[in-house]
């Protein structure tokens, strides 16, 4: 009886898989894009002065953790903060 149902299992995630594979190949043959949107990020923008003032001198990790957000936001901001200063 497992065995029974492991195929069923199987099959279904096949047909799953299969009909989620045809709705991307239409969604590309339409001409959507189908990647994540490049945006802006609100969180960065508002936090950018206060990151750029703690960070002086400081690791990005301490940066960021005393300031409760994410390193990778830390690192973001800065590298912005260095392409707008050129």
């Amino acid at each position: 009886m497992r065995r029974t149902q492991a195929g069923i299992a199987q099959f279904k995630r096949d047909r799953l898989s299969e009909r989620v594979k045809s709705g991307l190949a239409a969604a590309r043959a339409q001409g959507k894009k189908l990647d994540r949107q490049p945006g802006q990020r609100p969180k960065s923008i508002k936090l950018a002065p206060k990151v750029v003032q703690v960070a002086d001198g400081r690791s990005d990790r301490w940066t960021a953790r005393d300031l409760g957000i994410g390193k990778n936001t830390v690192l973001e901001i800065m590298k912005r903060q260095r392409q707008n200063s050129l």
